[in-house]
């Protein structure tokens, strides 16, 4: 993911504009095109529900056209690579932008998207202990999750809370990493209660009047990290809120400004010492980008060629 980010901060050749969206009835159609030349050029359409209950997950498929002929080369399977390719992208910049070893996650939300997040920073972190799931409510699906997890990852301590627990002050006090994956239009929890040092991945909201966290935290954070200047100002709803997107020295740096290609053709950190001080606190603001999902699905494409994986449909253009 590194080199996708480098490649849309550094605007390398690549198209991808924004993405549509449509109405409904229970749900929100997105449709995001991109083309990146040694990948290739496909579009993902995902339904995003209205409101509660008018859907389990983020239904998407993404269409990866042939650059020969032009031709529908595949149909994709998008719901579980979003989750994937959104998770890395966060990963990526917890990686970066984390100042301390890391012991404890607090996880807003019970979807695919949290599922995806909390493995693979377990994974990728050994040095985690505990980690808290938040949910709205606690139903099927956070107990269904904390199980999964619970079987993946068995050294970790885990613990679910509905939103309005009490207990939850505690958790966000005591978080060293916190991410957020929920449609909410108000903020999960006060900025009070995210200590200095904190790092935080915010990938819910994607219209300006959706808000994870208030101005007030997103104020504390001298810059904000983002996916993409030019989406989040228009869909970033906690940066609108926080008059981060008018105004021109808002602090937005995209995360492929902070890699950079090196000798052996691996991308290392460019970031500056001392970045997010000084509260400490620093914010990665992800609304999705295009570029991603053309990478993740070529990425599975070729290797469902070479595995011989998935169904053929012969005469699908005749």
């Amino acid at each position: 993911m590194a080199s996708v980010f480098h490649r849309l901060s550094s605007r390398l050749d690549y198209a991808s504009p924004h993405r549509t969206s449509i109405s409904m009835a229970r749900h929100t159609a997105l449709f995001m095109p991109s083309r990146v030349p040694y990948l290739g050029t496909a579009i993902k359409v995902v339904s995003v529900p209205s409101f509660p209950g008018a859907g389990q997950g983020l239904p998407a498929s993404t269409l990866v056209l042939d650059e020969v002929t032009g031709c529908v080369k595949a149909i994709v399977n998008a719901t579980a690579l979003t989750a994937l390719r959104t998770a890395a992208g966060s990963l990526l910049a917890t990686r970066l932008l984390t100042s301390k070893i890391p012991k404890t996650l607090v996880a807003f939300g019970a979807g695919n998207q949290i599922k995806a997040h909390v493995d693979l920073h377990l994974r990728a972190f050994p040095s985690f202990e505990s980690c808290t799931i938040v949910n709205r409510t606690d139903n099927a699906r956070l107990h269904e999750l904390a199980s999964s997890l619970r079987q993946s990852h068995p050294s970790v301590a885990f613990n679910t809370l509905t939103l309005d627990d009490g207990r939850v002050k505690d958790a966000v006090r005591n978080a060293d990493v916190i991410c957020t994956a929920t449609s909410s239009d108000k903020p999960l929890f006060p900025s009070e209660w995210v200590s200095p040092g904190t790092h935080l991945n915010l990938v819910g909201s994607f219209t300006p009047r959706m808000r994870e966290v208030d101005s007030a935290l997103i104020d504390r954070a001298s810059s904000i990290v983002v996916d993409s200047r030019e989406a989040c100002v228009i869909e970033a709803g906690e940066l609108v809120a926080a008059g981060r997107t008018t105004d021109p020295a808002g602090g937005l740096i995209e995360l492929g400004e902070l890699v950079e290609e090196g000798e052996d053709g691996k991308f290392v950190s460019v970031v500056p010492e001392n970045f997010g001080e000084p509260d400490g606190v620093t914010i990665f603001k992800s609304v999705g980008v295009g570029l991603q999902d053309v990478a993740i699905a070529s990425l599975v494409l070729s290797r469902a060629e070479r595995m011989g994986c998935g169904t053929r449909i012969e005469n699908y253009h005749v």
